[in-house]
């Protein structure tokens, strides 16, 4: 079950991500409701996760899967440029979380 928590934290880290652009500084109302939504809430799903995941663990694939999700789509969203320094550092950030989910022996 922890692992299912930490999937939804990742889920709330990037629509945080996201919402932070949108709102454009907190001047615009909903996008800001939104951010501050996703932020507690991606907070909250990490800590449940944190319950039985190690802290290193948790927070490096929150963070790690978070940015990723979140380069993907600010691409899509904001037209972003995604290059092929960027590709590596995914492909780098992957291999990490997939290793660190396989020492966890979970």
């Amino acid at each position: 079950m922890a692992w299912a928590y930490l999937a939804v934290a990742v889920v709330f880290e990037i629509v945080f991500a996201l919402g932070t652009n949108a709102t454009k500084g907190f001047t615009r109302l909903w996008p800001s409701v939104l951010t501050l939504v996703a932020a507690a809430g991606g907070i909250y799903t990490l800590s449940l996760a944190l319950r039985t995941l190690d802290v290193g663990v948790g927070y490096t694939i929150w963070t790690g899967l978070g940015s990723i999700g979140t380069v993907l789509f600010g691409a899509l969203i904001f037209k972003e440029r995604i290059t092929l320094p960027k590709l590596v550092a995914f492909a780098a950030i992957i291999a990490g979380a997939v290793t660190l989910k396989l020492s966890s022996g979970l």
